[in-house]
């Protein structure tokens, strides 16, 4: 009997969602755009979180050593921070390889490369760059450092470490932190909105609809046929709709994707939009066939409900 009646149910509700072609077109673009920003707010936060990323891989915490410190000391710190759970990585630079690197940055600038040259020895000292997992992290990073100062002494009694640029990159530090946390809650609360307008707009759309077929619902509820049942062919019209805006958008968002990117990937900096639409379909598919899902049964239920509330 359950699956007869859920038969009758759902073919109910394919007729219904064919019969009514205006109002079942009208809910179907109503969720397609829904689904459109949906699928744009995903792809522009992984637009964004990559950027980020690139940001966050040329953002560091510079340590400097005196010139006459011993390798194995600067080893030791090096090995020292690692351990830290804040850090990511520490990038080991020699005294020599410093040196290499500067006249390489200024080899065009012959004055710096004399004066340089008349010193007779390297005034540059080792250096440790380190990469923190997170932007926030560095602040914690530069405190173990400061304490640290005081405790790895050379032979002469003063400090190995010469200097530690993090006041320097703060500002950098900051800002980036506060572009991370309020585009999450941006993309979060924008997401959010424009699903509650869809709900709105099809639950509206889905009333027209039963007040199309008010007649035939009236003749269901003399005859006796339960809420459920009355409701049922709605929710699969409702449900109708959110697949074939799913399928819709999914198609149109792989040819735009693809075309954006074959002739502007140049502007996204690195950002390939179709291998990440590609790469990611799994997850795009799930979330946009299961909100049109849910969008269209929810909004048809709703509306159903309220009405046969009167």
């Amino acid at each position: 009997m359950f699956w007869i009646t859920t038969k009758r149910i759902t073919k109910s509700g394919v007729q219904n969602f064919f019969r009514n072609g205006f109002v079942s077109f009208s809910s179907v673009v109503v969720m397609t755009i829904t689904l459109f920003i949906i699928i744009s707010v995903i792809l522009l936060g992984g637009f964004l979180n990559y950027s980020l990323e690139q940001v966050k891989n040329k953002v560091d915490v510079n340590v400097y050593f005196i010139t006459n410190v011993e390798e194995s000391d600067v080893l030791s710190v090096k090995k020292s921070l690692e351990a830290l759970p804040e850090v990511s990585s520490v990038e080991y630079v020699s005294s020599d390889q410093a040196l290499v690197n500067f006249k390489a940055k200024h080899q065009g600038d012959n004055l710096t490369l004399q004066a340089l040259d008349e010193l007779g020895e390297n005034p540059l000292g080792a250096t440790l760059n380190i990469k923190a997992k997170d932007p926030s992290q560095y602040a914690g990073i530069a405190k173990y450092l400061d304490n640290m100062s005081s405790g790895v002494l050379s032979s002469g009694g003063t400090s190995i470490i010469d200097k530690v640029n993090y006041s320097q990159n703060k500002v950098v530090i900051d800002r980036l932190t506060e572009i991370v946390n309020s585009s999450n809650m941006i993309g979060v609360w924008f997401a959010i909105i424009f699903i509650f307008i869809s709900i709105i707009v099809t639950f509206n759309t889905i009333r027209l609809a039963i007040f199309m077929s008010r007649d035939e619902i009236s003749v269901m509820r003399l005859v006796g046929a339960s809420n459920s049942y009355v409701k049922g062919p709605f929710v699969i019209s409702g449900v109708l709709c959110g697949v074939i805006s799913a399928v819709v958008i999914l198609i149109f968002f792989a040819i735009l994707t693809f075309v954006i990117n074959h002739y502007y990937g140049s502007y996204f900096v690195g950002f390939n939009l179709f291998g990440y639409y590609i790469n990611h379909f799994l997850q795009i598919f799930g979330t946009i066939v299961g909100s049109g899902i849910v969008f269209g049964s929810f909004a048809s239920y709703l509306a159903v409900h309220k009405y046969l509330r009167h």
